[in-house]
C-alpha cells in the first residue's frame, strides 16, 4: 500500500487540521483519534497531526493513482484555506529521501 507524508509549516496546525476534517467530513468519514483527525476514503485514508509549528499529513491508499488523488484533495484544500499564510504542501513518498 503506497503512502506519503507532508509537513506543512504553520503557526495554526490545530486550526487547519480541524478545518480540513470539518470541510471534507461532508463527503467522507472522519474519525477523531488521539493523533488527530483520520479521514477515510473508500480506497485510502489520511491522518492530520498538529505538531509544534507544523501540520503533518500522512496518507495511504490502495494504489498510486488513489494516493495521488488523496494528496491532491488534501493539498488543494489546505493551500486554499492557508492562502493568506502562503501555505505550500509538498508530499514525499514514504521511504524516499527528502
Amino acid at each position: 500500500m503506497p503512502s506519503a507524508r507532508a509537513e506543512v509549516a504553520t503557526d495554526s496546525p490545530e486550526r487547519y487540521a480541524k478545518q480540513l476534517a470539518s470541510h471534507l467530513g461532508h463527503r467522507i468519514e472522519v474519525e477523531d483519534t488521539p493523533d488527530g483527525p483520520r479521514l477515510r476514503w473508500p480506497s485510502g485514508d489520511a491522518t492530520l497531526r498538529a505538531e509544534e509549528g507544523r501540520l503533518v499529513m500522512q496518507a495511504s491508499a490502495e494504489d498510486e493513482a488513489e494516493l495521488a488523488r488523496i494528496e491532491d484533495v488534501l493539498g488543494r484544500h489546505l493551500e486554499r484555506f492557508g492562502s493568506r499564510q502562503g501555505l505550500v504542501v509538498v508530499w514525499t513518498a514514504d521511504g524516499a529521501e527528502g
